[in-house]
């Protein structure tokens, strides 16, 4: 659906309403856009991780919270394919928008803290 222009009866100005599913498709490229360098980072933090081996102090730790931060990621970037095909100008589609949209928010805090503590636990080199 484009945006609609209204004019003011009193007047005359256009006021231009905001297509709601135009927003939330932009939003989502965005996120999206986002978990990919996310996911980068992640890819970069597994291929050192991987590199050193055991010598790392926490290895175990980080390959563990890693590879569960990549495998969420991936996740959330195929809920963003379906959330960003659904049309929320459509009742239909309201209900499963809301639902994946608190699903996607919950698995992106999940996400967050788990960087954090790979942050933490930090990527340098240790003997």
């Amino acid at each position: 659906m484009p945006e609609v222009t209204i004019f003011n009866e009193v007047n005359g100005a256009e006021i231009k309403t905001m297509d709601a599913n135009r927003y939330a498709t932009k939003k989502t490229i965005a996120q999206g856009m986002l978990d990919i360098a996310l996911l980068t980072a992640n890819a970069s933090q597994l291929k050192y991780i991987l590199h050193v081996g055991k010598q790392h102090q926490f290895y175990t730790l980080m390959l563990t919270l890693i590879s569960l931060s990549i495998v969420l990621q991936i996740l959330v970037g195929i809920l963003f394919v379906v959330i960003g095909s659904l049309n929320i100008n459509k009742r239909k589609d309201q209900a499963a928008a809301n639902i994946l949209n608190d699903i996607i928010l919950a698995m992106v805090f999940v996400i967050s803290v788990v960087n954090i503590i790979i942050s933490g636990f930090g990527i340098e080199y240790t003997l």
